[in-house]
């Protein structure tokens, strides 16, 4: 017997199709919307909105930059006329724990459950705060929530396999990728030492740093661009800016190997979105060692261990191409199991519906 279709309140950090980083929340709320009546999202920036004719996006206005006064008072005057207005089967906050507690005394005035997802080893009392006030709390891996908590349920994350496809081996030189914003976490320079011992021993690449810097990282980039000259790598190593969302896929293509050196301690999605096009990986996050086992001499290496770093690119770079693709395909497969779009969607919607997740 078919389910009657969800009545969905969304809260969101950004709604923005093009958004580097988050932009993938535009394809959760699209990949939601055939299983809803309607969803409703409060998000604290908006961008550019291409959402499903059912949903509906209000925006706090950070990107207008009003102040969080402002903000705070505008969440209230568009949740309540919500609230008020439909019957809401479920609240998702998605990397939300403020708006969670700022919600929870209404929601449940309105007996509307409240599901927080989060990803992340930091735990805050705002996170503590908002764990007590959800009913449900959902992450993507176990290490990506570090609060005990027994509301916790497990899901995985949501990666487009159809969007991020694997592709023929891109020509020129060997090219190292690494994606994401320039920031201390990423620990760039650990790839930068690791991309002068590799031309020191006579390897021909290229290290392709894709990300932007945000106004608080601006020196941390200078330093990067500094140790790029100091280290004779200017020929070598190209910082690219950020990219919209929809090309990501094909920066991920364009490369022989991503690496991943981020000290966040929860499952990075680029990196699982690098799976998926069959792109080999090596990554120092802690939060993989599980998921990459069975290649942990290949793929995983030490944080700030440049000379480890360097030997697993190095015994990348001597793979032929089938090898390559042999091992990607491995890794495309991993993520289509456990870690695809379609799993996600009928993970999450069980939480919305019942509490529980699927088998």
């Amino acid at each position: 017997m078919n389910e009657r279709p969800l009545r969905l309140l969304w809260f969101n950090l950004v709604t923005d199709a093009d958004a580097p980083n988050l932009g993938f929340t535009t394809e959760w709320v699209n990949a939601l919307a055939p299983h809803c009546e309607r969803i409703d999202v409060i998000t604290m920036r908006s961008g550019r909105i291409a959402v499903a004719p059912n949903v509906q996006v209000y925006s706090l206005g950070a990107e207008q930059g009003h102040s969080e006064p402002r903000r705070a008072l505008r969440f209230y005057r568009l949740l309540l006329p919500l609230l008020r207005r439909h019957d809401f089967d479920a609240c998702f906050a998605h990397m939300q724990p403020l708006f969670a507690v700022m919600s929870a005394p209404l929601l449940r005035l309105n007996k509307v459950p409240l599901t927080l997802w989060y990803t992340h080893r930091s735990v805050t009392l705002r996170l503590r705060l908002a764990e007590r006030a959800a009913t449900r709390v959902v992450s993507a891996s176990p290490e990506s929530f570090r609060l005990p908590s027994d509301k916790l349920r497990v899901i995985g994350h949501g990666i487009d396999t159809q969007r991020f496809t694997p592709a023929p081996p891109p020509s020129g030189p060997f090219t190292i990728l690494s994606l994401g914003r320039i920031a201390p976490v990423k620990h760039l320079e650990t790839i930068i030492a690791a991309a002068q011992l590799l031309q020191v021993q006579g390897q021909d690449f290229r290290l392709r740093l894709v990300g932007e810097a945000y106004p608080q990282d601006r020196a941390y980039a200078q330093m990067l661009r500094v140790q790029v000259e100091r280290s004779d790598l200017k020929d070598r190593v190209i910082f690219s800016g950020s990219v919209a969302r929809e090309q990501v896929p094909a920066e991920m293509q364009r490369a022989h190997v991503m690496v991943n050196m981020s000290a966040t301690g929860s499952l990075d999605k680029a990196v699982l979105e690098a799976m998926a096009c069959g792109l080999p990986v090596v990554t120092a996050n802690e939060a993989f060692v599980h998921l990459l086992a069975p290649w942990r001499e290949q793929l995983l290496t030490p944080p700030d261990d440049v000379e480890a770093l360097a030997r697993r690119i190095r015994a990348l770079m001597t793979l032929s191409d089938n090898e390559r693709a042999a091992l990607g395909g491995a890794l495309r497969a991993l993520v289509q199991r456990e870690h695809s779009m379609e799993r996600l969607v009928a993970q999450l919607l069980a939480v919305l519906r019942s509490g529980e997740p699927l088998p």
